[in-house]
């Protein structure tokens, strides 16, 4: 799905929303204020903060559902994080005011009995905003938007908060006048807790917190069985939105080629991407030799040097030799000479390399292949 097409979808059900919290915040406050009903009051407020989330959230879906650039090469998706990081907050805000409300109508004893009609409204309330969790919910898992995910979850709480709003008026038309109070308090638990669930969640994201163990698991398997990986080490990973990144070594033979090395290093990134849904990128690095712990080869000679202090001396003295192939491996080097097709002086050439290798204490080893006759075959 294209990001413009993701963004719009978002935009349409969270303004659909916004309209219908608008006006059962309205209806809810009126009716708490003319029916003499505290809980349906927070719950109102609770409605009208809703509109405050459902404006961000339409905000960090235009700037969230933007493709990568030059300042974000990973895309945008942290917009969807740090807005429902924000969301949270202002849930864990409303729900603390609202319980400080209701102690203090309950430690004071003051008490209304709410009128009947308060009861319909606590009902519509319910039925709307479970209407709109499911509305929200599948338009959020169809377009895998975490943000419209937390925003139809908000709705469910809203819906949850109403239930108990009912219940609570309930006890209190019954005889029990503090159930409205105390239903009250826990309409602000509920919005406090689902405001700790998503801050934390955001929280986690926002420091690169790696996938769970299971998913781990899976995606180590998954390398190992790619024909030509022998080690996964280094292996991390992390969470943007809902996409999955993640960062591997894996060791190789040490004397294939480049180009088999790259080639290998493209399995891995495809099979990840194809067989794990939310998997994004993969960045592989190819290894020769296990270096998790130390680089025992990161302070030997490059080729310039190598070829500047030896490599073309010896060509020099027996021209016979063609080029050179480097390994650098253990924290030594193996060096592969490819001579001609002209090599004949083998017995001399032998002699005279185990004369320079005696002075060249990064070599480990020096191994000759003949080049007899060179055949390219192409279409």
């Amino acid at each position: 799905m294209q990001q413009h097409e993701r963004y719009k979808q978002a935009k349409k059900v969270t303004l659909i929303g916004a309209v219908i919290n608008a006006l059962l915040g309205f209806i809810k406050l009126m009716g708490g204020i003319v029916f003499h009903s505290h809980a349906l009051v927070a719950d109102g407020i609770h409605s009208f903060s809703d509109l405050l989330t459902d404006i961000m959230v339409v905000f960090a879906s235009k700037y969230g559902s933007q493709d990568a650039d030059h300042s974000h090469p990973y895309g945008h998706q942290r917009f969807e994080t740090a807005a429902i990081l924000v969301l949270s907050l202002i849930l864990i805000m409303a729900g603390a005011g609202i319980i400080w409300d209701s102690l203090d109508e309950i430690i004071h004893k003051s008490h209304d009995v709410p009128g009947l009609l308060a009861l319909p409204i606590a009902l519509l309330s319910i039925l709307a905003n479970e209407g709109l969790f499911h509305y929200t919910h599948h338009i959020g898992t169809r377009i895998h938007s975490n943000l419209l995910i937390a925003n139809a979850w908000h709705h469910r709480s809203d819906a949850a908060s109403s239930v108990v709003v009912l219940v609570g008026l309930i006890g209190s038309i019954a005889g029990f006048t503090y159930l409205d109070s105390v239903a009250a308090i826990v309409v602000g638990l509920m919005i406090i807790k689902m405001g700790w669930s998503y801050g934390w969640n955001s929280v986690k994201e926002l420091v690169d917190t790696a996938v769970e163990p299971s998913l781990l698991a899976t995606i180590d398997q998954i390398i190992q069985q790619v024909d030509g990986v022998e080690k996964v080490h280094q292996l991390r990973t992390r969470m943007m939105g809902r996409d999955v990144f993640i960062d591997v070594h894996v060791l190789v033979s040490p004397y294939i080629s480049v180009s088999e090395g790259h080639f290998i290093a493209q399995q891995v990134h495809h099979v990840l991407v194809d067989e794990i849904k939310h998997v994004k990128d993969v960045t592989v690095h190819v290894d020769p030799e296990d270096d998790e712990a130390i680089c025992p080869s990161l302070n030997l000679p490059n080729r310039t040097m190598l070829e500047r202090d030896f490599l073309l001396k010896w060509r020099e003295k027996h021209p016979e030799i063609q080029s050179w192939v480097l390994h650098y491996l253990e924290g030594k080097l193996t060096v592969d000479l490819i001579c001609n097709q002209a090599f004949q002086q083998r017995d001399a050439l032998i002699t005279y390399l185990n004369q320079e290798l005696d002075n060249q204490h990064n070599i480990s080893k020096i191994r000759l292949f003949s080049e007899h006759q060179q055949i390219a075959l192409a279409k």
